[in-house]
C-alpha cells in the first residue's frame, strides 16, 4: 500500500511539474506576442473641423467607445484583479493617449482600425477587428471630436498584466484579446455601406458596433472577455429576439429593459448604444432579423 501511495505521489508531482512547465511556456510565448512590434503603412483620411462633423463624431464615439474610454473620453479602468493585473483604457481627451502623449491622425487610425498603439505594440481588448470596418467619413468625425475635446485630469493605473494573467491570456481563458494578430493590415478598405434602413447598413452598424465581441462571431451567443461577464445570448431568431418586434428592439436599446421587464446586464452598453438614431436601430433590426436561427436564448 505504501508503495502504491508513493507512486501516486510521484504521479501528482509529475502533473504539477508539467502544469508549471506549460504555464512557463505560455507565459513566454504570450509575452512575445504582447511585445511584438507592428510596422503599418501610413493611412491618411480627411479630418473635418466644422462643428456639425465634430458633434457627429462625439455621438459616434459615445455609441462605440464610451463603454471603455468613458462618455467624456477621459478613460476608465476596464479590468483590475490583484492576481491577474489591470487593464486601463486611455484618457483620449485633448488629443492625447497612453501616458498623455499627443497623438497624430495616423496614431488614431492605427489604434482604432488596427489595434496597434503609437509605439507599434498591440492594444489589449481593443476591438479593432470590428473597428477596421468603420468608414473614412465616420472615423474622421470621431478623430475630429477627440482632437477637439478639452483636457480632463483622470489619472489611471498603467496597464500591467501579472505572469499568471499573461499565461491565462495565452491559454485563451479570456477569449482573444489581441485583435492586431488577426487583422489583415494590408487589406483593401471594405466597400462602404450606404446609410439607410437596409440590411446592408444594419450589417455595417452591427459590425462596427462590436456586437460580436460579446455575442460571438456569428452572433449566435458568446461572452465578453471580462471573466465577470455573463454569457451573451444569440441575436438570431433562435434567441429572445424571436419574440420581439422592431419597437421592442428600439425600446430595449433606449432604456436597457427587455419587453418582459428584465434589466439588461451592465455589460450590455445600451446606455451608449442609445446614441444611435431610430433609423440606425431599424437597420440593425433588419439585419439581425435576416440571420438564420442559431444558438440559444
Amino acid at each position: 500500500m505504501r508503495k502504491f501511495m508513493k507512486w501516486i505521489g510521484f504521479g501528482l508531482l509529475g502533473l504539477v511539474a508539467l502544469a508549471l512547465l506549460a504555464g512557463v511556456a505560455l507565459y513566454a510565448t504570450t509575452s512575445q506576442r504582447l511585445n511584438r512590434m507592428y510596422s503599418l503603412s501610413v493611412e491618411t483620411i480627411s479630418i473635418p473641423t466644422d462643428r456639425e462633423s465634430i458633434s457627429q463624431g462625439q455621438r459616434l464615439f459615445i455609441a462605440r467607445c464610451a463603454g471603455c474610454h468613458g462618455a467624456n473620453a477621459a478613460g476608465t479602468v476596464i479590468f483590475q484583479d490583484a492576481a491577474l493585473g489591470v487593464i486601463s483604457a486611455a484618457n483620449l481627451t485633448a488629443g492625447r493617449g497612453i501616458g498623455g502623449d499627443p497623438l497624430t491622425d495616423a496614431d488614431y487610425i492605427s489604434a482604432i482600425r488596427h489595434g496597434v498603439d503609437h509605439t507599434g505594440h498591440p492594444i489589449l481588448t481593443m476591438p479593432s477587428e470590428s473597428y477596421f470596418y468603420i468608414n473614412d467619413q465616420e472615423l474622421g468625425e470621431m478623430i475630429a471630436y477627440l482632437k477637439s475635446t478639452a483636457p480632463v485630469d483622470n489619472p489611471l493605473p498603467a496597464t500591467q498584466i501579472t505572469p499568471l494573467g499573461i499565461a491565462l491570456i495565452g491559454a485563451g481563458v479570456f477569449g482573444d484579446l489581441m485583435a492586431a494578430e488577426h487583422i489583415d493590415h494590408q487589406a483593401a478598405r471594405p466597400v462602404d455601406a450606404q446609410p439607410g434602413v437596409t440590411v446592408a447598413y444594419g450589417d455595417y452598424l452591427v459590425r462596427t458596433g462590436q456586437c460580436r465581441t460579446c455575442h460571438g462571431p456569428d452572433l449566435t451567443g458568446g461572452k465578453d472577455p471580462d471573466p465577470n461577464a455573463p454569457p451573451a445570448p444569440s441575436l438570431t431568431q433562435a434567441g429572445e429576439l424571436s419574440t420581439w418586434n422592431e419597437a421592442d428592439f428600439i425600446r430595449a436599446l433606449r432604456t436597457g429593459r427587455t419587453p418582459g421587464g428584465r434589466q439588461m446586464s451592465p455589460f450590455m452598453p445600451w446606455m451608449y448604444i442609445n446614441q444611435m438614431t431610430d433609423d440606425e436601430m431599424k437597420a440593425m433590426w433588419l439585419y439581425l432579423h435576416s440571420l438564420p436561427p442559431q444558438g440559444q436564448k
